[in-house]
């Protein structure tokens, strides 16, 4: 095994430099430091397994920031008897050669496999992965990818077909708990020799507010460590306050263009939808406190005020509007509560989908079935010549029948009949629905939105 590219700036020996971050010091040297992830690298799982026997299948760790990715890379390194490069999207063509050419040589020399291990590979564009594929498809390197976006979305369809892809979960506060305490005691590669003592309750405060990010963690620590003076014994205390200064303010995981974007804002519009407004509140809080644009939220709440409300609430739609118009009046952090307020609203309000059902069914007729012409006696006669081609003829003006309604065939006649609105019995659609039946039944005939 060997380590062509500096990966994680190592010492001959192994072990990262000592100057590198604790971070970094503090990686893996093996399967029994490595801490998470069970369900992958525990005795027995299919990935533990390939690695203990050397046979690697390519494959992609996709997981949030520090989860353990590199880390578990770095532990394959370790464990494999696979020779382990790494490329980056800065070099990848000059690198990506070098590397295959000696790949190839070492294969046929003495029948050792490659790792090309390729941290943040959403990174790459199409091209780069493209001139990848050949050389993970002919088997010349096994391809480690890392990336905290989807890779369904990231990573090309054809590499991906060719890569198995494991999940990784956030560290749990007592993993960040286990691994920060280890920092402390280990005086080879962590702060052991500083004699660092961290209270309890600073060590639950790092844990939860570095949001199962270990990387974040050990920051922390070790920029809290050296910014506290030892005491009379030589012992740093870390208290609390000394914590929640070095992290000013939380990590939060957020991304606006990333994954995090598309599965809170759906976490919203399913709480919304499903009445809850306590946990529209906090999806909604996710994404204003990690910097999302107000302007996306309050256009997410206008469509869902008529898709999931719709003439159920009318009232629904004005409130959202409104709070948009606030959001842009006034600006963030005041406009907070506007898109809270209509959030709760959204979410107490009775629900339909009858107007957006309706809708669609619309859009099935215009897209799929013969434009008809508007029936002569809807246009309007706007010149001598239209009138004398029947333009108007025979309209009945609704206002001058009693109850200001009138039969009349408003629809093409190939679709005379057709229902596309079918009120619900949800809030004010009830009304509605008891409104158009009253109309369309005096006559007999077909009542538009009813079976």
């Amino acid at each position: 095994m060997g380590l062509e590219v500096p990966l994680f700036d190592l010492h001959p020996e192994g072990a990262p430099a000592s100057t590198a971050p604790l971070a970094a010091r503090m990686r893996p040297q093996s399967f029994a430091e490595f801490v998470g992830q069970e369900h992958l690298v525990a005795d027995g799982r299919v990935l533990r397994k390939c690695i203990e026997a050397d046979q690697m299948p390519s494959v992609i760790l996709w997981g949030p920031p520090g989860s353990g990715k590199t880390s578990l890379a770095y532990a394959i390194a370790q464990g494999t008897k696979s020779h382990f490069s790494a490329l980056t999207a800065v070099s990848a063509g000059a690198d990506l050669r070098n590397i295959t050419n000696e790949a190839k040589q070492r294969l046929k020399l003495s029948a050792q496999r490659t790792i090309l291990f390729i941290d943040e590979i959403h990174r790459f564009n199409k091209a780069q992965q493209d001139a990848i594929l050949p050389f993970v498809e002919n088997g010349t390197v096994i391809l480690i990818g890392a990336t905290t976006e989807n890779p369904s979305f990231e990573v090309i369809s054809p590499l991906l077909s060719r890569c198995r892809v494991f999940q990784l979960n956030l560290l749990t506060n007592q993993q960040i708990q286990l691994i920060v305490e280890r920092a402390i005691t280990d005086k080879q590669r962590g702060l052991g020799e500083l004699k660092v003592t961290l209270e309890e309750k600073a060590l639950n405060h790092l844990a939860v507010m570095s949001n199962g990010d270990a990387r974040i963690a050990l920051n922390v620590l070790e920029m809290t460590a050296f910014a506290t003076l030892p005491d009379s014994d030589g012992q740093r205390r870390i208290t609390l306050s000394s914590i929640e200064e070095a992290l000013q303010h939380r990590a939060l995981l957020y991304d606006k263009s990333g994954d995090q974007h598309y599965e809170i804002i759906s976490a919203l519009h399913k709480s919304l939808r499903g009445s809850d407004p306590d946990a529209a509140l906090y999806w909604l809080g996710r994404m204003i406190e990690g910097g999302e644009d107000p302007l996306y939220i309050a256009r997410r709440l206008v469509r869902f005020a008529c898709e999931d409300v719709g003439v159920a609430d009318p009232q629904a739609l004005v409130l959202a509007v409104a709070a948009q118009q606030a959001v842009h009046f006034v600006g963030m952090p005041e406009g907070n509560l506007a898109l809270a307020e209509a959030a709760v609203y959204l979410a107490a309000a009775p629900k339909s989908n009858s107007l957006y059902q309706a809708y669609s069914r619309v859009q099935q007729d215009v897209e799929h079935s013969r434009n008809e012409p508007v029936p002569l006696w809807l246009r309007n006669p706007a010149t001598p010549l239209m009138r004398q081609m029947g333009y108007g003829r025979d309209y009945k003006y609704a206002h001058d029948y009693p109850g200001h309604f009138v039969e009349q065939q408003n629809l093409p006649s190939s679709l005379q009949g057709k229902r596309y609105y079918i009120p619900s019995d949800q809030g004010y659609e009830t009304e509605i629905d008891a409104r158009l039946k009253a109309w369309w039944r005096r006559k007999n005939q077909p009542q538009p939105g009813h079976k």
